[in-house]
């Protein structure tokens, strides 16, 4: 870890945002409900294992928690160098598009709020629906201004009050005036993106990142190819997490959540951000389903074999959870230092 925080400083990192996801336990327990209405004779099993992964958390199995970040900002620091921030950011982490909007919407405002100089650049780890956060972000931080426009308008309601048009939450109102100022909003500043088990839900826009890397947990399976998820899942192998990340594989497009009933401005924004985000998303769950799709189209994906998990599915999140648990800190660490960052100093020792 010494030589990876050697490499980020060289590599002028000004600081690391680590963007947990939906939490894992509501993630996990959505995909499950979706996969019991679609497959009525599984429903019973899989209703009783939603039952379980709600009643239990565990510590680093699936989240980003201060105690990852204060390790990961401990072992990247060295005697005498400059310290290099390591930052929780907190979003709603509710499964609709509204929710992730708003993170993006807010991690553009934060990411503005740092001042940064032209050259430095700012490392960004998303687990699960984090990643997709981060998707929306590029895609307003390089959108057309009609593009961002129409983003906005969608999501006005949310935002400011019909009729009246009192802004309740000037964070959007804020990001919306940086946008289409005609500036741009990080001038210089360097987004190095990375993805923990991230499902397949929007496009990036390249324009709004430097560089794109995804982790996803997979072993191939028998008769399918080594980039696709075999379907349908068997419930079995679910419980163990013998073909990798399940909610990754699940959790694509078309397994969100509604906003409650009672928060009907937050209901109707959501509605109107689905018809903007997914226009032309194919009706049938199952044929998604079918395609098996788990890489992206942009970025280098890397599909990585953890192993079989240790404990139960409460505990590996039906195969989601490994990203963030702290003995593949290393691993994923040095993978990223080594791919965009490696000093020669650094090189050797990695290859010893």
């Amino acid at each position: 870890m010494g030589a990876v925080g050697a490499a980020l400083r060289a590599g002028n990192v000004a600081a690391v945002y680590l963007v947990p996801g939906s939490i894992a336990t509501s993630d996990a327990l959505n995909v499950l409900a979706d996969w019991a209405r679609l497959f009525p004779a599984a429903a019973r099993g899989l209703r009783r294992l939603s039952r379980r992964i709600a009643d239990r958390t565990t510590a680093d199995w699936g989240d980003y928690t201060e105690s990852f970040a204060r390790l990961l900002r401990s072992a990247l620091g060295d005697p005498g160098q400059p310290r290099i921030p390591v930052r929780l950011f907190c979003w709603s982490s509710e499964n609709h598009h509204l929710g992730r909007a708003d993170g993006a919407v807010r991690l553009i405002d934060e990411l503005a709020s740092l001042g940064l100089e032209p050259g430095r650049r700012v490392l960004l780890w998303g687990h699960s629906h984090g990643g997709n956060v981060f998707a929306l972000m590029t895609n307003l931080l390089a959108g057309a201004p009609e593009a961002v426009e129409r983003f906005f308008r969608a999501a006005e309601i949310y935002y400011r009050w019909p009729i009246v048009g009192w802004v309740d939450i000037p964070v959007w109102q804020r990001v919306y005036h940086r946008l289409r100022s005609g500036r741009p909003v990080l001038p210089g500043v360097g987004l190095d993106v990375v993805t923990f088990g991230t499902p397949i839900r929007y496009g990036w826009d390249s324009g709004g990142y430097s560089r794109l890397l995804h982790f996803i947990h997979h072993r191939p399976a028998h008769g399918v190819p080594a980039y696709r998820a075999p379907f349908p899942p068997n419930l079995a192998k679910v419980r163990r997490a013998a073909d990798g990340d399940y909610v990754q594989q699940l959790g694509i497009a078309g397994t969100n959540t509604m906003p409650s009933m009672f928060a009907w401005r937050a209901r109707l924004a959501d509605q109107r951000l689905h018809r903007l985000v997914q226009a032309g998303l194919p009706e049938d769950e199952v044929e998604r389903f079918q395609a098996g799709a788990i890489v992206p189209e942009e970025g280098t994906t890397l599909l990585v074999d953890y192993g079989r998990p240790e404990g139960d599915i409460e505990e590996h999140r039906a195969g989601h959870a490994v990203y963030t648990r702290k003995e593949w800190l290393l691993f994923h660490a040095e993978e990223v230092a080594r791919r965009w960052y490696a000093a020669s100093t650094c090189r050797a020792a990695w290859r010893d």
